[in-house]
C-alpha cells in the first residue's frame, strides 16, 4: 500500500508523463550541524502517457457497445488518505465511460470487513471487481466464486498469484519500488548504518516484495536491516514501534516506512525524540502528513505510487473485461505490460524537498487534495 515506487523510468515502458526532479538536502529541523547534508535525486515521472493511450484504446473498443448493465466495484484494503486519489480516479473513470460504479474501503483494514464488503457487493449485482487484497490466500475463494459467476476480477495495489484467478495486476512493480527506497536510504545514510522497517503486514505480497527490493538494494553496503516491525495496519501501533526502535537501539539511524501511515509515524517518533536529521526516514506514499514531513526535512524522501491511475484505468479495464471479454481486453493491454507479462504499471516516483512543489501541482491538476 498500498499501495507503491522504483526508478520510474525503469518501471514505466516509456518513462512518459509529467515529470520533475531535483536533489534534496537531508538535514532537518535545524539539525544540519549534527548530520551531513544528503543529496537524493527525486523523480515524479509516472506511466501516465502509456495509460492514457490504453484508456483511449479501451474507450474506442467500447464505443457503440451496450454499457447499461455494467456495474463495477473498487474495493481497497483500508480507509486511509492514500486511497482518496484512487477513489477520485475510479469515480472519474466510471463517469467518463458512462457506467455505474461503487468504491468501498474497510474502515479498520480488517480481512473480515473486506470479505464482507465483497460478499455484499456480489449480492448487489456487480459485474466486475478491482481489489487490493488484504490477504492473497483468503481472497482466492471469493475470486474463484466471482469468476464462476462471470464477474472478472482485477488485482490492484497488491499483486495476486496467477492461480488465484485475477485477470491482471494494475499497480506498482513493488520489488522495484522497494529498490528505489533502498537506493534512497543508501544515499541518506552514506552507505553505513542500522535500519528498522515499519510495515503494516509482513505477509501481504506487496509488502514482501518491497522489503525484498529494499534489502537487495542495500547489499554491498554497511547498512543492516536490524528489525522488521509489523503494526497490523494500526497507525498508533506503528508510532509505538518507531518510538521503541529508536529508544532501545541508539545505533538505529534509519527508518523505512512501507505503509502510507508508517512514514508519518516514523516522522512523529523521530521529531519527538529530537533526532530529526540524525535518524533518516525513507517512506512510501503521499499521505499529507508525509508530504509535510518531506517539506520540513524530517522525512528525506518518499517513494510514490499512482493510486489515481489504479482507480481510473481500473474502471476502464473492468468495463472492457465485462463487455469485450477478458481475452479481447488483454490483447489491447499486452503492448503496455511490464516484462513479466502480467503487470500493468501505474508508475512510480520519488518525492524530495526539491520536487515536492511539482508533485503537488500534479495532484491539483488531477483534482486531488
Amino acid at each position: 500500500m498500498l499501495a507503491v515506487l522504483a526508478g520510474a523510468a525503469a518501471c514505466s515502458k516509456s518513462g512518459a508523463g509529467d515529470s520533475g526532479s531535483g536533489s534534496s538536502g537531508g538535514s532537518a529541523g535545524g539539525t544540519g550541524k549534527d548530520a551531513p547534508a544528503v543529496t537524493i535525486q527525486g523523480d515524479i515521472t509516472f506511466n501516465d502517457t502509456n495509460l492514457a493511450k490504453l484508456d483511449a484504446a479501451l474507450k474506442q473498443a467500447l464505443a457503440g457497445k451496450d454499457l447499461s448493465k455494467v456495474n463495477e466495484a473498487m474495493v481497497v484494503n483500508v480507509a486511509v488518505d492514500y486511497w482518496n486519489a484512487g477513489k477520485i480516479g475510479f469515480n472519474k473513470g466510471v463517469k467518463d465511460i458512462g457506467v455505474k460504479g461503487v468504491y468501498q474501503a474497510p474502515a479498520n483494514g480488517r480481512l473480515d470487513q473486506q470479505l464482507s464488503i465483497i460478499q455484499t457487493l456480489r449480492g448487489q449485482g456487480i459485474t466486475g471487481l478491482s481489489v487490493s487484497a488484504i490477504d492473497p490466500t483468503a481472497i482466492k475463494a471469493p475470486i474463484s466464486s466471482a469468476n464462476k459467476a462471470g464477474i472478472p476480477v482485477l488485482a490492484i495495489d497488491s499483486p495476486l498469484p496467477k492461480e488465484d484467478g485475477a485477470a491482471l495486476y494494475l499497480g506498482t512493480p513493488n520489488y522495484t519500488a522497494g529498490q528505489k527506497a533502498g537506493e534512497a536510504m543508501k544515499q541518506a545514510l552514506g552507505g553505513k548504518g542500522q535500519v528498522v522497517v515499519l510495515v503494516g503486514s509482513l505477509t501481504t505480497s506487496n509488502a514482501v516484495e518491497r522489503i525484498k527490493g529494499f534489502e537487495d538494494a542495500l547489499k554491498g553496503t554497511d547498512i543492516k536491516v536490524v528489525q522488521k516491525l509489523s503494526d497490523g495496519m494500526d497507525a498508533s501501533k506503528a508510532l509505538t514501534n518507531a518510538q521503541t526502535a529508536i529508544q532501545t537501539n541508539p545505533n538505529v539511524n534509519g527508518l523505512y516506512g512501507v505503509y502510507s501511515y508508517d512514514g508519518p509515524s516514523a516522522g512523529q517518533a523521530v521529531q519527538a525524540a529530537g533526532k530529526s536529521g540524525k535518524v533518516k526516514i525513507i517512506s512510501d506514499d503521499s499521505d499529507p502528513q508525509t508530504l509535510n514531513f518531506v517539506k520540513s526535512g524530517v522525512i528525506q524522501a518518499t517513494v510514490l505510487q499512482q493510486p489515481y491511475q489504479q482507480g481510473y484505468t481500473g474502471a476502464y479495464l473492468l468495463a472492457a473485461f465485462k463487455v469485450l471479454g477478458v481475452d479481447a481486453t488483454l490483447k489491447l493491454v499486452k503492448p503496455y505490460l511490464e516484462s513479466d507479462g502480467t503487470t500493468l504499471s501505474s508508475g512510480v516516483g520519488l518525492v524530495t524537498q526539491a520536487n515536492l512543489s511539482a508533485y503537488q501541482a500534479k495532484l491539483t491538476e488531477l483534482g486531488i487534495g
